[in-house]
């Protein structure tokens, strides 16, 4: 089922970078629900967290006994939006920064990644279900920093 809605938004980067986006709700729910549904399958049946930097970590030699999984839920992460570009709709999207920029971006990334002992799917999704105060502690410094690096963007440079 297609659901396109009429309402866009242009937003200009910084550097005169220009890229719209579609107000899609319902899309975004049924996305958050799979998310969601994948996390709790994940934890019933394997007794595992979806935190996607441990499984990313865990296909990176040195190679544990979780291999098999751990590279079929990537597979699957990556597949997906494929599968979906493919048959349902395409997905319009646009990286309006560099290379370089994308490189340091995941660089600091994976710095907080290791100082927060989690990234954010495994703390928002799972930490949170499970009632956490580390993931809640970990998710608002998070958003902290969403909020605050969108409105430096946004207004100040």
């Amino acid at each position: 089922m297609k659901v396109r809605t009429q309402e866009v938004q242009a937003f200009s980067y910084p550097f005169g970078v220009e890229t719209l986006t579609e107000f899609t709700p319902l899309t975004s729910y049924a996305g958050g629900m799979l998310i969601g549904l994948s996390a709790v399958l994940l934890m019933l049946f394997w007794g595992r967290i979806a935190g996607m930097t441990g499984i990313l970590a865990g296909i990176i030699p040195p190679l544990g006994s979780d291999l098999r999984w751990k590279a079929s839920f990537l597979a699957g992460a990556i597949l997906a939006p494929l599968l979906f570009q493919l048959t349902i709709r395409d997905i319009d999207y646009q990286i309006p920064i560099s290379t370089e920029a994308l490189i340091i971006g995941g660089i600091i990334t994976g710095i907080g990644v290791t100082f927060g002992s989690g990234c954010t799917s495994g703390h928002g999704i799972c930490g949170l279900a499970r009632f956490s105060r580390r993931s809640a502690v970990a998710v608002t410094c998070f958003m902290s920093f969403a909020f605050l690096t969108v409105f430096i963007i946004r207004h100040i440079l």
